[in-house]
């Protein structure tokens, strides 16, 4: 942060008055104004805000117009050094912050907000009192003086500036929504569910799969009750455990067939069909609510609409307006290209910044050229398969980069053993008595994390497989807010709307004449980033980048 940035901090009273004031001493004095936005346009241009939290200010801002450069957002500060300092679970509210520094009762969190479709940022969650502009100053002065204790006090600054500009990029989204056509989507829909039977029911191909499962088990069945089908199954003499896919498309049974179709078809019907459409979509855009640090690997997970699981084909309802374009970028090999950087691992990184496919470059250090061989062996020390082929490609990644592997068997050894692992830029896992169940503690249970070994299980390797891969994905996602950071304001001066973010992929929404430099844009981010976050390393961080009408047209 620059010297000359001004600060100033926002608060409200339980009134509903709004106080702003400078942090620094000088002749401007502070504001009392009844709106937010008030208080805003008092203070000099690109100031930067210390509220009590950016999911509960910002949205009123940006309805009255009003957008803000920088932000420091005292909850998310919190919850962040709380994490740090070994307290996951303790209450993070700016409240129950002043109430420990004061040494008064701590006020639990409010519960999370179950999604609604069609609200678009948090001005209806329940939220926690208010704190006076004194008591915000206090406890942002305490959280200056827990940044400098930490391990890495620079970089822990950082993670908690990045935490808070992403959720200013959040509410710019939640604003902006994803351009999606409801016609080509109900178009869609008929096309792979059939018309849909005047008094509701499934629709026509899901009653004809339906009406084929039931004639070969020779018995009415329902497809989408799993325990129906396990049923029916064992009266044919085949005992499952499940009805998942992998279990029953090997089966010699004429009902395999259509209940795959089927169950491929209902999920569309019931996670985007038309009752998701009537909710969701609304004047030609699609506004679920992200959340940045959803999870504890501070990946972004959005409250309801299922938005991080669009399926392909339903993509092609995610259509630019006219005269605009989609820029989609998807970076490439995200998280081998961090453990790179992180590890500080030579090798690793000369080969993390060449121009040209990662695994590719890797294959010839010790693959004999079998790209999927070196895939499969990075994957494998990262999500910490040691078994059969794994074992035997880990063996080979680990005499060619000794640095890289080690870090990752590091922070598995440390999560074995039960102790704080972090992220490169500071963001704390707890032990494992501490970890939440999902659901719990803000901690949302919609989540598309892949593969990830369960972070709560009180068992000693699958805790260490979680914080091996824990080092290098929640370092990723440190890395992906200040990408999201650096392009906010690459594309301030514009009409480009950032409206999509999942894990490694962005999508930007543009006039045409603006998409190459969008483009560009996404790239030099990406490095910046890069730079930012692991410093001066030879490590690059290149996007696929696809300039689109369609969404499901850019891969």
């Amino acid at each position: 942060m620059s010297e000359h940035t001004p600060r100033w901090a926002l608060a409200e009273d339980a009134d509903g008055t709004w106080h702003a004031a400078p942090l620094e001493p000088g002749p401007t004095r502070g504001v009392t104004v009844r709106h937010p936005a008030e208080a805003i346009r008092t203070a000099p241009a690109g100031t930067r805000w210390v509220w009590r939290s950016t999911a509960a200010v910002y949205p009123r801002l940006l309805a009255a117009g009003v957008r803000v450069e920088r932000c420091y957002d005292v909850e998310e500060a919190e919850l962040l050094l709380l994490g740090h300092e070994g307290r996951f679970g303790e209450p993070r509210s700016a409240a129950a912050a002043w109430a420990r520094l004061t040494g008064a009762p701590v006020p639990a969190d409010p519960p999370q907000r179950a999604a609604t479709p069609g609200t678009q940022d948090s001005l209806f969650d329940p939220q926690p009192a208010p704190v006076p502009l004194e008591a915000l100053l206090a406890v942002h002065a305490d959280q200056a003086k827990r940044h400098a204790a930490t391990a890495h006090p620079d970089r822990m600054r950082l993670l908690t500036a990045a935490e808070s500009a992403a959720f200013l990029v959040a509410a710019e989204m939640n604003r902006a929504g994803l351009p999606w056509r409801a016609d080509v989507h109900r178009a869609l829909l008929t096309a792979l569910l059939g018309e849909r039977y005047a008094g509701g029911g499934q629709p026509r191909r899901l009653a004809e799969l339906a009406d084929r499962i039931s004639d070969a088990f020779g018995r009415r069945v329902r497809p989408e009750l799993p325990a129906d089908v396990v049923k029916a199954f064992a009266e044919a003499g085949i005992k499952l455990k499940s009805t998942r896919r992998w279990e029953i498309q090997g089966l010699d049974h004429p009902a395999v067939a259509p209940l795959l179709e089927f169950k491929k078809l209902y999920r569309i019907y019931t996670a985007h069909g038309w009752g998701w459409l009537a909710d969701w979509v609304h004047d030609g855009r699609f506004r679920p609510e992200f959340i940045p640090g959803g999870t504890l690997t501070g990946r972004w997970v959005t409250n309801g609409g299922g938005a991080l699981q669009i399926p392909k084909v339903i993509r092609r309802a995610v259509v630019a307006d006219p005269g605009w374009r989609l820029v989609v970028a998807d970076a490439d090999q995200m998280e081998p290209r961090v453990l790179a950087a992180i590890s500080r691992d030579p090798a690793f990184m000369e080969v993390a910044g060449r121009p040209e496919d990662l695994y590719t470059a890797i294959s010839r250090q010790g693959f004999s050229g079998d790209r999927d061989m070196a895939k499969l062996a990075v994957l494998g020390a990262v999500y910490g398969q040691t078994s059969g082929d794994g074992l035997k490609n880990l063996a080979a990644l680990r005499r060619r980069f000794p640095l890289a592997v080690a870090y990752v068997d590091d922070a598995a050894r440390a999560g074995e053993e039960g102790r704080l692992v972090r992220t490169w830029l500071g963001r704390t896992c707890p032990p494992p008595a501490d970890a939440p169940e999902p659901g719990e503690a803000g901690i949302p249970q919609e989540r598309d994390e892949g593969y990830t070994p369960s972070y709560a299980s009180t068992n000693t390797r699958a805790r260490g497989r979680f914080t091996r891969n824990f080092v290098v994905q929640g370092s990723a996602a440190d890395w992906a807010l200040l990408l999201l950071a650096a392009l906010r304001r690459a594309t301030a001066g514009m009409r480009a709307e950032l409206v999509f973010f999942q894990h490694d992929e962005v999508i930007v929404h543009c006039p045409q004449e603006e998409a190459e430099a969008v483009a560009e844009a996404i790239r030099a981010a990406g490095d910046l980033a890069g730079r930012i976050a692991f410093g001066d390393t030879p490590v690059r961080f290149p996007f696929t980048t696809a300039i689109v009408e369609c969404y499901a047209d850019a891969k």
